[in-house]
């Protein structure tokens, strides 16, 4: 991760007409830092080809039925007996699994709960870090103790212990479930980056001088600390989609995650487990779309992390 400090050009110091001129510096050295960081990234063709499948996959969550009628009869629930296992063949490239369902069908399906899983929960981990980072650094203190400590906690759990734990309390584990478990053990690491962020920020000059000529500083945190301070949050949040993915797989494929009627690829590559020596397919698949899905979001965010960093320039 980058430091969130050399992402920031230092404005001048506040002159004595008001809080607003070096304010204003703040606002503007992150608007260039991000235009600079556009423009290096669209120069960069693995940028452009990560983008590309990044984008493809999320409009493959969010509308499989676009995809899946490419090949068979588009319906993963549509099975055949018949057909149980059968490998690749003429208008079903990916083949059939133990219940004779098309696995294309199967695999398209199943980006959209892996993927809402992965964005589910780096939304919800964005928006607490958000609000408790930036108080427990702005404000220190009493307010900073709180939120350490109370993030220490769950820093006593390892992330992917923690949610097999707690999940398995849950009899019926929705995507919305799996999602809420899992944020509540990621939430304190994102919350940690963000406060630190927030604490070189507002030691800056011309934060210092709005603060002495009266400026309100909810306004400051709202209006030009938050702004310079996110910027190791953009890069995070990317990696912690593909990261949450796998972590979601993981969970459902030891049986904790998500069930059945629920079509993700946990859930197939846990199905598949069983019979890889006489379906290598059922299990080839999935897997293919699951590391591709999250070496698209952890490349795109290494590459807004180098962008985004001067000294990697």
């Amino acid at each position: 991760m980058s430091d969130p400090t050399s992402a920031i050009t230092t404005a001048e110091p506040a002159s004595p007409g008001g809080a607003d001129a070096p304010a204003a510096g703040g606002s503007g050295s992150s608007s260039t830092l991000v235009g600079d960081a556009w423009r290096e990234l669209r120069r960069r063709p693995l940028f452009i080809i990560a983008s590309l499948l990044v984008i493809l996959l999320m409009v493959m969550a969010i509308a499989p039925q676009l995809f899946a009628g490419w090949f068979g009869n588009g319906d993963p629930r549509v099975c055949d007996l018949s057909r149980s296992i059968e490998g690749p063949a003429s208008g079903h490239p990916f083949g059939f699994d133990k219940q004779g369902c098309d696995v294309y069908a199967n695999v398209v399906h199943g980006a959209r709960a892996s993927i809402s899983v992965g964005v589910l929960v780096t939304a919800l981990t964005l928006v607490l870090a958000l609000v408790l980072g930036s108080l427990a650094g702005f404000f220190g203190r009493v307010v900073d103790a709180v939120v350490s400590r109370f993030a220490d906690v769950f820093f006593g759990f390892p992330f992917l212990l923690g949610a097999l734990v707690v999940l398995t309390a849950f009899e019926a584990r929705s995507i919305l479930v799996v999602a809420l478990v899992l944020a509540m053990f990621r939430w304190p690491s994102m919350t940690r980056v963000m406060r630190s962020s927030v604490i070189q920020v507002r030691d800056m000059d011309y934060v210092r001088a709005s603060v002495g000529l009266g400026g309100s500083k909810v306004w400051l945190l709202r209006r030009h600390v938050l702004p310079n301070a996110i910027t190791p949050i953009m890069v995070m949040v990317t990696l912690d989609i593909g990261t949450v993915i796998v972590v979601e797989s993981t969970l459902t494929f030891l049986g904790v995650g998500l069930q059945a009627p629920a079509i993700s690829w946990g859930l197939q590559l846990s199905n598949a487990s069983t019979d890889f020596a006489a379906a290598p397919h059922l299990l080839i698949f999935p897997s293919l779309f699951l590391s591709l899905t999250v070496l698209s979001f952890i490349v795109l965010g290494d590459l807004i992390r180098d962008a985004l960093d001067p000294r990697l320039r």
